[in-house]
């Protein structure tokens, strides 16, 4: 359950060309209600998903979701103070690690999509706020209560970024942090990269089959 909300915070970003041309324009809130309505008429029409095509569902993430994310700070917050350890080398091989983990894990959940709806929460922002939070429901077909889906996100030069998903209070970077941390105990900075491209591995050759 928790897996397939957050796939569907991350899918939420897929944007058409007219979509994205707009993104600049609209306020955080907006943004989502847009793209959300936008990818959820496209997992509804693709064949392919719906047929189970793993493949498809990450070209789609790859094409329209990776822009509107901001992988580094998402990775910096998962690897948490251990971040500043590592050389910039390090912290490059992380960053495309962790996005290929994502990408693959939730390219698998995106080709679940069963019905669900989504209820967008009142929202309010100050003028001139750079970091906020976008509130959601997922409502999904004979359950009882929503899940709540929470976006962070920031403002840089390059519009509003995602940085972090919370799925029925759970944070997803802090959800990892854990994980990661033991990872480097056992085997430092390079232990966790080798572990993420392992992992990366194994959901690769498994959507081959």
């Amino acid at each position: 359950m928790r897996l397939f909300a957050f796939l569907l915070a991350s899918a939420s970003f897929f944007l058409s060309p007219g979509v994205q041309a707009q993104a600049k324009e609209l306020a955080p809130d907006a943004l989502v209600k847009s793209v959300t309505d936008e990818v959820l008429d496209i997992i509804r029409k693709d064949k392919d998903i719906k047929a189970g095509n793993t493949q498809r569902a990450i070209e789609l993430v790859e094409q329209k979701v990776l822009p509107h994310f901001n992988f580094s700070r998402m990775t910096a917050l998962a690897v948490g103070r251990d971040w500043r350890q590592a050389t910039p080398e390090q912290q490059k091989a992380l960053t495309e690690e962790f996005r290929d983990l994502l990408v693959r894990t939730y390219s698998n959940a995106l080709t679940a999509y069963k019905n669900e709806t989504v209820d967008y929460r009142p929202f309010k922002m100050k003028a001139g706020e750079t970091d906020v939070t976008v509130r959601t429901q997922i409502h999904q077909p004979g359950a009882r209560q929503p899940i709540k889906l929470d976006y962070s996100l920031e403002k840089n030069g390059n519009g509003w970024k995602v940085y972090d998903v919370v799925v029925a209070d759970v944070s997803l970077v802090t959800n990892y942090r854990s994980s990661f941390a033991t990872e480097i105990r056992n085997g430092g900075i390079d232990g966790l990269i080798k572990t993420l491209k392992a992992k990366n591995s194994s959901l690769e050759a498994a959507n081959r089959k």
